[in-house]
């Protein structure tokens, strides 16, 4: 059983908006820091968003900011990626991802510094 749930992928016209969703699968689960991420075929696992649930800065990749919001439930370890404005290269299969460790700028947007990951949810954009 894969520890986190990525929910609220979808096929969505450009210009449109979608909201994803993160969970723990209901294990019992804790986490310092979450993050998303997104790849497609052929190339490698790109970051999105990510922060750390106590509190503190929300990182964003070049390509996503002021598009998309990240948020978070800290109580619960769930964490929201809403996307608006939507591009065709923003379509990949997004992936959410958490650590016990309280990753930092120079560490947050490396998948090897994370040990928790969901199977993936599919966000194709497209006319």
């Amino acid at each position: 059983q894969v520890p986190l749930v990525e929910s609220g992928g979808a096929l969505v016209q450009p210009g449109g908006s979608l909201r994803l969703t993160c969970a723990p699968s209901g294990r019992a689960f804790s986490a310092n820091t979450m993050a998303w991420f997104r790849q497609t075929q052929g190339k490698e696992r790109e970051f999105v968003s990510g922060t750390r649930l106590n509190g503190g800065t929300i990182y964003y990749g070049d390509s996503v900011k002021g598009r998309f919001t990240l948020s978070r439930d800290r109580g619960k370890s769930v964490l929201y990626l809403q996307m608006n404005n939507l591009k065709p290269e923003d379509t990949a299969t997004y992936f959410c991802a958490a650590t016990g460790a309280g990753l930092i700028t120079s560490t947050i947007r490396f998948p090897s510094n994370y040990n928790s990951w969901g199977q993936g949810t599919q966000v194709t954009v497209s006319s």
